[in-house]
C-alpha cells in the first residue's frame, strides 16, 4: 500500500520538510509532524473500511499511518484496547451511570501505550535503513523500543534513570536492549544520547525528537472514535509527561474532522499530572506558551516525571483549542484512587492511570466535570509494574485460626 504521506512539517514554524528521509526536529528545534494528503484518502477510503477491516490493533489504521511498506510493519499482537466503565468507583465519586470509563492500554504488547509509538517509530526506522535506535526513559517506554526493535531486527541503546522502576529496566534489558542506569533524570539520559550519537551512529527516538512516535499514539484518537462508533467523549483525561499521547490524539481529531468521518464535537483535553512533577499545571495556571524546566522532580508516577517536555506549547495548545485545562494530584489521592478501584472495580491501574481518576474525582466534586458528562481516563500501563503493597498475614498450617479469615 502506498503512502499518503504529504510531507513533514515543523511544529512550530510550519517550515516544510521532505518525507521518505531521515528526520529529527526542526531548524528551529521544534518536533516535526507528518501531514497526509487527507482529500486523496477521503476519494480512496472511508471510515466503513476501517470499520470492516479484518486487521486488529493500531495497524487496521494504516491509511493514516505513515509506512509504506506492509514488510516494515513491526508487529507484536496489537489489540484494540477496550472501554471498561468504572461502576461503582464512578458511582462513588458522583459521576452519572456509563459516564466514567477507563480506557485500559495495558493490554498492549509489553503492557503499555508505549506500544503504540515505539511500534510506529520502530518500524519507520526500519524503512528509513536505521540500524541502531537509542532512548532516554523512565520506564516503559524502554521496554516498548527493546521488543518492537528486536522483533524488527534493530539494535537498542536504552539509558534509565537510577530510580527507574526495577521491573521496566529488567524488561528492557531482557527483550534484547544494551541497558544503562544513569544518576540522574529523564533529560540528562535524553544529553547522553545526543551527545553520543556522533561517536555511536544511534537515532535517539526520544519523544518528540522523531516524527513517528506521536502517529502511533494518535491511533489511541482514531482507535477511540470507531469504539464509540465515531463519536467522541465530551472530555478526555490523560496522564501528560512528554505529552505525546495529547499530541497525537488531538492530531488525530483534526484529521478525523478533515476527512469527514466524525462530525462530533471535539473533547475537552485534560493534561494530568502529580504536584511533585507539574510544568504544564504551571504554564496552564500562568497563561503561558511554554513550561519552564520542574526543578527536583519527584512522584511515584514514574511516567508523568518529565520536568521539561519538547512539546509543551503543543499540549498547552491542545488544552486552550478543546477548552480543556491541567491539573495535578498529589501522590496520596494517586495511591488512595488506585486501592479503591482495584478492590471496587477490579483494575489494577498504574500510578498514572489512577491519577486521571483522583483528577476526575476531585473535578466532579469541585464542578469542573459534570456528572452526566461522558469522560474517558486512559490507563497507560498494567500495575503490576510498580510496586504494591507487601502481604504480612500468615496461615499456620497445623495451627489455623479461623478468625484470620473474617472481615
Amino acid at each position: 500500500m502506498a503512502s499518503f504521506v504529504s510531507h513533514l512539517e515543523c511544529s512550530f514554524t510550519g517550515e516544510r520538510f521532505p518525507s521518505g528521509t531521515i528526520q529529527t526536529v526542526s531548524n528551529s528545534g521544534k518536533p516535526l509532524l507528518v501531514k497526509y494528503d487527507l482529500e486523496r484518502i477521503s476519494k480512496e477510503y472511508s471510515r466503513e473500511d476501517i470499520t470492516n477491516s479484518e486487521e486488529a490493533g493500531f495497524w487496521r489504521y494504516s491509511p493514516l499511518l505513515p509506512v509504506e511498506l506492509e514488510r516494515n510493519r513491526v508487529s507484536l499482537g496489537e489489540v484494540v484496547t477496550p472501554l471498561i466503565e468504572l461502576e461503582k468507583t464512578g458511582k462513588m465519586i458522583g459521576a452519572n451511570p456509563g459516564m466514567a470509563i477507563i480506557k485500559d492500554e495495558s493490554r498492549l504488547p509489553t503492557g503499555s501505550f508505549k506500544a503504540r509509538g515505539l511500534g510506529l517509530a520502530v518500524s519507520m526506522a526500519k524503512e528509513l535503513g536505521i540500524e541502531h535506535l537509542a532512548i532516554p526513559t523512565n520506564g516503559n517506554a524502554g521496554s516498548a523500543l527493546a521488543a518492537y526493535a528486536s522483533r524488527g531486527g534493530l539494535t537498542t541503546t536504552v539509558l534509565c534513570p537510577d530510580n527507574t522502576p526495577e521491573i521496566n529496566v529488567r524488561e528492557a534489558r531482557i527483550q534484547g536492549a544494551k541497558t544503562h542506569l544513569v544518576n540522574g533524570l529523564i533529560g540528562e539520559c535524553g544529553k547522553i544520547i545526543a551527545d553520543g550519537t556522533e561517536s555511536i551512529e544511534w537515532f535517539a527516538v526520544s519523544t518528540l525528537r522523531e516524527p513517528y512516535r506521536i502517529e502511533g499514539k494518535k491511533t489511541m484518537g482514531l482507535e477511540l472514535a470507531e469504539q464509540l462508533k465515531w463519536n467522541l467523549p465530551d472530555v478526555i483525561f490523560y496522564p501528560t509527561g512528554g505529552g505525546t499521547g495529547i499530541i497525537g490524539m488531538w492530531k488525530a481529531f483534526g484529521e478525523l474532522v478533515e476527512l469527514g468521518w466524525i462530525d462530533c464535537r471535539l473533547p475537552k483535553m485534560v493534561a494530568v499530572q502529580s504536584t511533585g512533577c507539574a510544568p504544564i499545571v504551571r504554564a496552564w495556571d500562568e497563561g503561558k506558551e511554554f513550561a519552564e524546566f520542574w526543578d527536583n522532580a519527584e512522584t511515584i508516577s514514574s511516567g508523568i516525571r518529565v520536568p521539561s517536555a519538547l512539546g509543551d506549547f503543543l499540549i498547552l495548545n491542545a488544552i486552550r483549542e478543546s477548552g480543556g485545562f491541567a491539573i495535578a494530584v498529589t501522590d496520596e489521592e494517586t495511591l488512595e484512587i488506585q486501592n479503591q478501584i482495584g478492590m471496587e472495580d477490579g483494575l489494577l491501574l498504574c500510578p498514572e492511570g489512577a491519577a486521571t481518576v483522583a483528577a476526575y474525582r476531585n473535578c466532579i466534586n469541585s464542578g469542573m466535570v459534570d456528572a452526566d458528562e461522558k469522560a474517558v481516563m486512559f490507563n497507560t500501563a498494567t500495575g503490576l509494574k510498580y510496586p504494591m503493597p507487601p502481604v504480612s498475614s500468615r496461615v499456620d498450617k497445623e495451627n489455623v485460626d479461623f478468625s484470620t479469615f473474617q472481615s
